[in-house]
């Protein structure tokens, strides 16, 4: 699926109408264009901080929020690179702390464009190039980067020696990309490892590990594996992580859901296994405390659509756009919403696991109210209500999110929490409908 982007400065406005004009309009995978488009730059690539390189199905940009938090409680700058964006294309490339400006972003896509004539350059490409652009000409300490699809043929695979790399959660999504079995896609994600720079991984099942470490091993990269090298472990409040020189004392994420305790102690072990930046203990702990990334189990609690609800009522946002995601976050909504009744909000785009994701919440929402994604192509919501009715669900659809609000809001009086989920396009009409976009 393209990516989709628009902004209030017609500066921005200009260059990215630009782009779609001279991009293929869909995903491709491949190094060759991204790797001609930064010779053409001079190679900015070359000439960034150390480099935190996630991958992953899900949590990867979960993982990234901590790093980041991490790097800054410990008084350092840091660049970061993520995507896709939720309201506004600025959120994919923040400098040294903050979120880069509309004259900069205008200047730097512009500078790119004018160096990819002929080459048929992605509207991913072109961003992660303006990225590296940015990033190398603005000092800071460090830079995280979070993959785009995939990993080995990920534009931002481009990255020769990073300080790290590592790998979140893994899950079935991108068939069309990246395989349709777990250890293929295991395979594209472990494609990011660098000779001699440790690869980080979580806990896998043993024929997805083994395909780590056979790929690594060609790559000659050290894995590092949760349960064989590290471990954490939650009790009491406390996530504590292991190794075999140190121990570490965390708080219980403040980002919603027991998965992100996973993410935590990846973030913590990639730091762990770097040699470029001095990072002391208490970093993890303030970054356990500090760390945000919207959209993900995001609690709104002021803002437009949360005036429109009753008082006693909570609103929740998150992706959750494949199976896996959704059986996290499905689990996270029991824990944030442990009585009376819970609604989804649902809207997913047309290449997505509707039943996958369906199954998952099944067993913890009391109504589905299907939606529209606006701008992209979805599965109609008339059609995913007429499937979770099919697998047993109360269901209805909606016009928008404002109308399956009403009618949640309406379908019982005593409703304890919704949930919006299904995909992040979505997740970022919410925010932009709610007057809360993110900083």
């Amino acid at each position: 699926m393209p990516d989709h982007a628009v902004s209030s400065s017609p500066a921005v406005q200009a260059q990215l109408d630009r782009l779609w004009s001279l991009s293929p309009g869909a995903d491709v995978l491949g190094l060759d264009r991204i790797t001609r488009l930064l010779d053409r730059l001079g190679n900015p690539q070359r000439n960034l901080p150390p480099v935190f390189h996630v991958a992953g199905t899900n949590g990867k940009g979960s993982t990234c929020a901590f790093l980041r938090a991490a790097i800054e409680a410990a008084e350092k700058r840091v660049h970061v690179y993520s995507s896709p964006h939720l309201v506004r294309f600025n959120e994919r490339i923040r400098l040294a702390g903050e979120l880069i400006d509309d004259a900069h972003l205008a200047a730097l896509l512009e500078e790119v464009l004018d160096h990819a004539d002929g080459l048929r350059a992605s509207f991913f490409e072109v961003t992660t190039a303006a990225a590296f652009l940015a990033f190398a000409r603005t000092p800071a300490d460090a830079c995280v980067i979070e993959v785009g699809l995939g990993g080995r043929l990920d534009a931002t695979n481009v990255i020769a020696r990073p300080a790290v790399t590592g790998i979140a959660a893994l899950g079935i999504d991108h068939q069309a990309f990246l395989g349709e079995t777990l250890p293929v896609i295991a395979a594209e994600k472990a494609g990011i490892a660098k000779e001699g720079v440790p690869l980080v991984t979580l806990a896998y099942p043993p024929e997805i590990a083994a395909v780590i470490d056979r790929i690594a091993t060609e790559r000659r990269a050290p894995v590092v594996m949760q349960g064989r090298d590290w471990t954490w472990t939650g009790e009491d409040g406390v996530v504590r992580y292991h190794d075999a020189k140190v121990a570490i004392a965390m708080p219980i994420p403040t980002l919603a859901g027991d998965h992100q305790r996973d993410n935590l102690a990846l973030a913590a072990a990639m730091i762990r296994n770097q040699s470029a930046l001095r990072m002391p203990e208490e970093s993890m702990a303030e970054a356990s405390r500090q760390a945000t990334w919207p959209a993900r189990m995001q609690r709104l609690d002021r803002g437009d659509l949360v005036d429109s609800l009753p008082a006693h009522c909570a609103l929740w946002l998150d992706g959750a756009h494949n199976p896996s995601a959704a059986a996290r976050v499905a689990d996270a909504f029991i824990e944030a919403a442990p009585r009376g009744p819970r609604i989804l909000i649902l809207g997913m785009l047309a290449n997505k696991d509707a039943a996958g994701v369906l199954g998952a919440f099944a067993p913890v929402v009391d109504l589905v109210v299907a939606v529209p994604v606006p701008g992209h192509d979805e599965h109609d919501p008339q059609a995913l209500a007429d499937q979770a009715r099919g697998m047993g669900l109360n269901a209805e659809a909606a016009g928008d999110i404002a109308a399956a609000l009403r009618l949640a809001s309406t379908a019982q009086s005593n409703v304890a929490a919704i949930l919006i989920a299904g995909s992040l396009y979505l997740a970022g009409e919410a925010l932009k409908l709610n007057g809360t976009p993110p900083d």
